[in-house]
């Protein structure tokens, strides 16, 4: 089997098209670049379908490798037949090589070896044969100075039975099967265990369920349950209905005298060695899905997060809200810039709030502010307040921002390298009246891990939360585009080709020589060569370039065709811009070349219509209920506005003014059968919710979409 069939067997996608985008891939072309720019080459393949297949090919690839160890091991003990060595070959499968693998494998000394030393394996043979009469007689012919009677002889021949039946690829198959379908995970409270600790899993302190029926969030709660000492669990199968069948698989004669023996090498080879292994195989595979599923709520979430509506272009005063510390207070300006910053102290114990807004407004009105952001921790709803009661000339406009992950990014290397003067508090606010202004350009800086919309992440698989988490970003940051005249470090690193290294290069050319005036610039950047500007060029913008298309998502090789469009029109290559009407006289099929057909010939005409348009919505605002501060002000049946800030496979969390989010279960998020929240709500929407439920004790609020 080629990886291509391999592939093909999995993908819903021509055989050409896998072919082509393992080509591009080869050739080092990134995932955005081949999705947005050799479309014609993959048939239109999306994103997700051209991962999917960089994926299948490095699993496939594993698969090889691993076929060639084994091979190899076997080959050098001797012991690889033609029969063994097909079955190698054929296998796609990692399980069942592994499982042809096992008889060879290297491993501590076992039971079944100590028995072969002794010379007990023609017994084990002659009771597997099942047709010896008088087996302890038998037995007693295989006697030496280690093995000394007969229950010892028969002992060591039940261990390599034992051992035989566990290598049996038909058994373990089947034991397989009946674990996927019939396993259930059983939990029992450790008596030792914090009490405080436990309270969190209370669900769990006694617990039964079909382990692969098991929601992820479920699974992943009782593994973590059971990782911080609250819980133990077991993995179980009808233990009779098993042993049943593995008796009806090696006995063929129950009526022998090698019947009971075989029995007892079964129940042994079971409870030892089949049971424990097939169990942690199949918790290991339900731990990977649920591990699959939360990591692709997670990259669902933070790809909504990424791509929230910006306030472009505005002047922000900051707020990172605080009682005793008082409220950290920046201006910064429509770049992003820090242009000043204040602590004011209108919250209790200082209780200076009209000092406080004396300050406020004499730096809206000397730093031109047009919009206030106020971080949504602690003191938030009072800081909201107090900004409303100010005696404003002209009125901001007031957003709650989600200040998640702020903190990580104030004590980064990043923080401080942009802001070496100022302290943690400072950057803070910047962090948070930036997310305002451009969520994505701020979000890049931080470990997606530590921006909060997601479950259970430090439970995952790292290495598949990180892969798939910067594939979101990077997909994010080349959907919208990068300015690279203004564009941090951070956010270049994302741009198709770039990484961290050219885009320090980016950054060091830029600061040395000025604003990039065209992308033919990119080339004069250190290390940037052919391959990294063919990559990265269509995705980075200049505003105000001497050609209008550098600001535009049409790739540099387009520019000739675009230039040919224009003179066939007798227009100049501006005056094409944004013109629906000489647009409609273009016959694309008259400017297709090898690299750009149809397909990439109408995503150009789309570009040009509106050059550079953001895909991202723009930003409303949103006003909490002004009676509602905390959660003892909740009573069940209030009707109240809130905003999604957190969405999980069970249902989504709302912000409605409180510290504490409200949990919408997937079954109260609308009438009728819901198999997937993000059907339904998306993050930052803003939504009615209404109170069911208020646990103070526990600080959880039950909320229902149904109103």
């Amino acid at each position: 089997m080629t990886n291509i069939q391999y592939i093909a067997g999995v993908v819903t996608a021509p055989v050409k098209s896998i072919t082509a985008t393992l080509q591009l891939l080869n050739e080092d072309c990134t995932i955005p670049f081949i999705a947005r720019y050799r479309k014609d080459a993959t048939g239109n393949l999306d994103e997700v379908v051209i991962e999917q297949i960089a994926k299948l090919n490095q699993a496939y690839e594993a698969i090889v490798k691993r076929k060639e160890a084994i091979l190899k091991s076997i080959e050098e003990q001797n012991a690889l037949t033609p029969e063994l060595q097909d079955k190698i070959n054929s296998s796609f499968d990692l399980i069942a090589l592994e499982d042809l693998y096992l008889p060879y494998k290297k491993r501590r000394k076992t039971k079944a070896d100590t028995a072969r030393e002794n010379g007990l394996e023609p017994l084990a043979k002659i009771i597997m044969a099942q047709n010896a009469d008088d087996i302890d007689y038998v037995a007693g012919k295989y006697l030496n100075n280690k093995v000394v009677n007969e229950d010892d002889a028969l002992q060591g021949a039940r261990d390599i039975i034992a051992e035989w039946i566990n290598e049996n690829m038909y058994i373990r198959k089947n034991l397989r099967r009946i674990f996927n379908r019939n396993a259930t995970i059983t939990t029992k409270a450790v008596k030792t265990a914090d009490p405080e600790k436990a309270q969190k899993f209370s669900q769990y302190l006694d617990w039964s369920e079909n382990l692969t029926k098991a929601p992820s969030h479920r699974l992943l709660a009782m593994l973590r349950a059971a990782e911080e000492g609250i819980i133990k669990f077991k993995i179980e199968v009808d233990k009779d209905a098993v042993l049943a069948f593995m008796e009806q698989t090696v006995i063929k004669n129950p009526k022998k005298e090698t019947a009971p023996h075989l029995q007892k090498a079964i129940a042994d080879s079971y409870k030892r060695l089949l049971a424990p292994a097939i169990g942690n195989e199949v918790l290991q595979e339900a731990k990977t899905k649920a591990d699959a599923t939360a990591i692709h709520v997670f990259a669902d979430n933070l790809q909504q997060l990424l791509l929230a509506p910006p306030l472009v272009g505005k002047r922000i005063l900051a707020i990172d809200p605080g009682f005793r510390s008082g409220c950290k207070v920046v201006c910064l300006d429509e770049k992003g810039d820090l242009l000043y910053n204040e602590t004011i102290f209108p919250h209790p114990p200082q209780k200076e709030s009209a000092i406080a807004m004396k300050k406020i407004r004499s730096m809206a009105n000397a730093y031109k502010v047009e919009a206030i952001a106020i971080g949504n921790g602690t003191a938030s709803r009072e800081t909201e307040h107090f900004i409303k009661k100010i005696a404003w000339d002209t009125p901001p406009q007031v957003f709650i921002v989600n200040e998640a992950g702020a903190s990580v990014y104030s004590a980064s290397k990043i923080a401080r390298s942009e802001f070496p003067n100022y302290d943690v508090t400072v950057r803070g606010a910047v962090s948070i009246g930036r997310r305002l202004s451009d969520p994505l350009a701020e979000l890049v800086k931080i470990d997606p891990k530590a921006i909060g919309v997601g479950q259970y992440q430090h439970d995952v698989d790292q290495t598949k939360l990180k892969e798939e988490l910067d594939t979101v970003v990077m997909r994010c940051v080349n959907a919208v585009g990068v300015n690279i005249n203004t564009a941090s470090k951070s956010l270049l690193s994302y741009v198709s080709g770039i990484g961290d290294k050219l885009a320090e290069n980016i950054v060091a050319y830029r600061t040395e020589n000025g604003a990039f005036e065209d992308r033919k610039q990119l080339k004069k950047v250190p290390r940037l060569g052919e391959k990294a500007y063919q990559q990265a060029a269509a995705f980075v913008r200049i505003p105000n370039a001497k050609n209008p298309l550098d600001n535009s998502a049409v790739h540099p090789e387009a520019y000739l065709i675009i230039e040919k469009m224009a003179k066939d029109l007798k227009l100049k290559t501006a005056e094409l811009i944004s013109n629906k009407v000489a647009s409609a006289k273009i016959n694309i099929d008259d400017y297709a070349t090898e690299n750009i057909g149809v397909l990439g010939l109408q995503d150009i005409l789309k570009e040009l219509e509106k050059p550079g348009l953001d895909p991202r919505k723009s930003v409303k605002m949103f006003e909490f209920d002004p009676n509602v501060k905390s959660i003892t002000d909740l009573n069940t049946g209030m009707i109240l506005p809130g905003i999604v800030n957190n969405i999980t496979n069970f249902g989504c969390f709302i912000d409605v003014g409180i510290k504490e989010s409200g949990l919408v279960h997937i079954s109260q998020l609308k009438e009728g059968f819901v198999s997937d929240v993000n059907e339904v709500v998306k993050l930052h929407q803003h939504v009615t919710v209404k109170v069911m439920e208020v646990d103070e004790a526990r600080k959880r609020v039950q909320l229902s979409m149904i109103v």
